[in-house]
């Protein structure tokens, strides 16, 4: 019994941890649409939700629905740059970035990228945008001011979740190659391959600017890997839950956050540069995968919806997995 219960807590099934971390609340959101990622605004006090063809904005604090971005088809990720008043999405199905204007979620111009993209970031050094097209294996670099494409990066593979180094590089998960690459958001250059060697299928990648340390969560032999960013070197690794989309890390209190398809938060308490332990994880709802956080409240947010398998017409064929309407929230974690 011992034995079994050790396993459980590894495997973060634990409701909720010592860190105090709940559920606090649910902001329903209308629509029937899929959904993927989720950006938080701090300063503006905004979450942006793809949903379906559009992108909900939802108010941080009390989640009543402020506005829709539509005309966004497949759309995936949402990048804002605050200073420039500006706001791109990424639409998967036309294979391009919506620009829109933050004061009033209009459409300012369509640009063209590569196929297929993906997630997206907005480096507020360089005031450029970055798609990572999972299509094409590359990354299309936008001037955020001009809307103008400013240059390719060769990623090749499906770059996932983005950071910035100390270095002044930009970090990005390959998943289909199981590897960190590190480019120069300049001159568009890829200066590091590292190979993450314990695991498969990286998605979710944070950073630790005070150790110099990157933590990649992947979905095949899930885990979460803590690498060191000046060398690529695995420093150690523990075990997550099931379907790993995003990580964070805040600073502050020392803590990575693991968000999960199969419905755990995944929470670690960074002890030293090179030392970690679980800090329990907190059960959230299944196909919460993706997640944002808020630096100044220290809260999470989390899409989730329900689901029901549906036949259609044709007997012969499976049936779909479709969402049940009116189910779609975001789950507001805090403590």
């Amino acid at each position: 019994m011992r034995d079994l219960l050790a396993g459980l807590l590894s495997a973060g099934i634990l409701l909720q941890g010592a860190t105090g971390y709940k559920i606090e609340a649910r902001y329903p959101v209308p629509g029937i649409g899929g959904f993927d990622y989720v950006t938080v605004d701090s300063a503006a006090r905004r979450i942006y939700i793809s949903h379906g063809n559009q992108v909900d904005v939802v108010d941080l604090d009390n989640g009543k629905l402020i506005g829709a971005i539509s005309d966004t088809p497949g759309v995936r990720g949402i990048a804002i740059a605050s200073e420039l008043k500006r706001g791109f999405t990424t639409n998967s199905r036309e294979s391009r970035v919506s620009m829109f204007d933050l004061s009033n979620l209009q459409l300012i111009r369509k640009i063209e990228v590569g196929k297929n993209p993906d997630g997206i970031y907005y480096d507020a050094v360089s005031k450029r945008v970055f798609t990572n097209n999972q299509g094409s294996h590359d990354i299309t670099v936008i001037d955020a001011e001009s809307g103008l494409v400013a240059g390719t990066v060769k990623a090749g593979g499906n770059a996932k979740q983005t950071v910035r180094g100390a270095d002044g590089l930009l970090y990005v998960a390959i998943e289909d190659t199981a590897e960190v690459i590190a480019y120069d958001p300049k001159s568009l250059e890829v200066k590091h391959r590292y190979p993450i060697g314990v695991c498969k299928a990286p998605a979710g990648l944070a950073y630790d600017a005070a150790n110099n340390r990157l933590f990649a969560s992947c979905r095949s032999q899930p885990m979460i890997v803590v690498m060191d960013a000046s060398s690529g070197k695995v420093i150690t690794n523990l075990p997550i839950g099931a379907r790993a989309d995003w990580s964070e890390f805040d600073a502050d209190s020392k803590l990575i956050f693991v968000s999960t398809a199969e419905g755990t938060l995944n929470i670690f308490q960074q002890k030293s540069a090179d030392e970690y332990e679980d800090a329990g994880a907190l059960r959230t709802q299944e196909s919460a995968k993706t997640m944002g956080f808020d630096p100044k409240t220290k809260k999470i947010y989390l899409p989730a919806a329900e689901y029901e398998m549906r036949r259609g017409a044709d007997p012969r064929k499976p049936p779909q997995r479709t969402l049940k309407p009116g189910t779609f929230v975001v789950l507001v974690v805090g403590k």
